[in-house]
């Protein structure tokens, strides 16, 4: 697929980056809701309104004069994250998981000190890590403790699951898990894994790191063919409950599982990244014209899930799926 040419991946429905941008991005996101996914402390607080569990809010630093209360900030926890509210990316994001007397543990080992962090928060306030490097808020949460499932899947941090929503619908998901490369984050330019996953059960499907199948964690050694996601059916409709949420028609919602909390909404993107169809090995074209064929958005959540479910399974065979060919022949 890597290798092909743009009218074979246009034939298998690979969408690339202009026709996201200006047939998705534009046509379905107006650009005036942008902020609330940009702005992942006003992503957080709307989730929280909306009745959504996100990972707990700690504290803020909005300006430089700040920094210097982080000592006392960070005092009563020993297991933190650290994030640019309008960071991309991943970029900026500092996951402290112990402390040993004055200094701070990362996921790799690595000793920071108090300086260091706030040399670190500092810039994050600068705008380094920020959308068009304008000046930002730093925001820190409570750390999420790795679901067991993940335990033999995941290296030095916490995986997360993209799922794009398209029109309220779930389209398509994958799954990212960290490794040593990737600093214990779930980011694919960094080094993360991405597993592409079937839509109707949560099992593994492919997987691949830079681009490149694998099969199996490069740390942990494991193989991914035995990997199911649990909650499968509290996930996919708490993805789709972000369209209400948000407003917006084409949207990546990043989740993760808590050991103890369940299923948490991270994060928001109005921009999702292609990189999800080669995790899948296939298309976002066919099922973005699956869902343009239905007469009306269906407005539960639950049942949008339901229908993604049954329309956009890797078990599927044919070229309609099954309930809307029903639709069709009742027209």
């Amino acid at each position: 697929m890597l290798l092909a040419s743009p009218k074979k991946l246009r034939s298998c429905g690979i969408i690339g980056m202009n026709q996201r941008n200006f047939s998705l991005v534009s046509r379905y996101n107006p650009r005036h809701l942008y902020p609330l996914v940009d702005d992942k402390l006003k992503t957080k607080l709307l989730a929280q309104k909306a009745g959504i569990t996100v990972p707990k809010l700690l504290g803020t630093v909005d300006y430089q004069h700040d920094v210097k209360k982080l000592k006392d900030l960070l005092s009563a926890h020993h297991q933190f994250v650290i994030k640019p509210v309008k960071g991309s990316g991943g970029k900026g994001i500092l996951v402290i998981t112990k402390r040993d007397q004055n200094d701070y543990i990362k996921p790799n080992g690595d000793r920071l000190t108090l300086a260091e962090i706030e040399r670190h928060v500092s810039d994050i306030l600068s705008g380094l890590h920020s959308l068009g490097g304008k000046l930002d808020t730093v925001m820190i949460e409570s750390l999420i403790q790795l679901d067991p499932v993940f335990s033999d899947y995941s290296y030095e941090g916490i995986p997360d699951l993209r799922v794009i929503i398209f029109q309220g619908y779930p389209i398509m998901a994958m799954l990212r898990l960290t490794t040593h490369t990737s600093d214990g984050k779930a980011n694919l330019h960094q080094g993360a894994v991405g597993v592409g996953v079937d839509i109707g059960n949560g099992k593994a499907l492919h997987a691949v790191q830079f681009g490149k199948p694998i099969q199996h964690h490069p740390d942990t050694q494991k193989t991914f063919s035995e990997l199911e996601i649990p909650h499968w059916d509290k996930l996919l409709p708490l993805a789709a409950a972000c369209y209400e949420m948000t407003g917006l028609g084409y949207l990546g919602v990043d989740i993760v599982l808590d050991r103890d909390l369940g299923p948490m909404i991270i994060e928001l993107n109005a921009r999702p990244g292609l990189a999800i169809q080669v995790a899948n090995s296939a298309g976002l074209a066919p099922r973005i014209n699956v869902i343009n064929e239905l007469k009306q958005i269906d407005p539960d959540p639950q049942s949008r899930a339901d229908f993604s479910k049954e329309n956009f399974s890797n078990s599927l065979s044919g070229s309609l799926p099954p309930r809307l060919e029903r639709t069709r022949q009742g027209d």
